[in-house]
């Protein structure tokens, strides 16, 4: 299994080390691995600033009851 700072970082390497074992057909997995983590990333912050705004506006509310 690899780690997903290795093919983030170094998605090169990642492609040689395929070729060397001769599975050509799973070289683009590695460019469709990177543009999935970068979604998730992005949904990741997205995520973060949301649970951030609902926990400034309930400090909000709790201080104007």
């Amino acid at each position: 299994m690899l780690d997903i700072k290795l093919v983030r970082t170094n998605p090169e390497l990642v492609k040689e080390n395929i070729k060397k074992k001769f599975q050509d057909e799973k070289l683009a997995l590695v460019d469709e691995v990177i543009e999935f983590d970068q979604k998730f990333r992005a949904a990741k912050t997205r995520s973060d600033e949301l649970r951030a705004q609902r926990n400034q506006k309930s400090k909000q509310i709790g201080g104007l009851m």
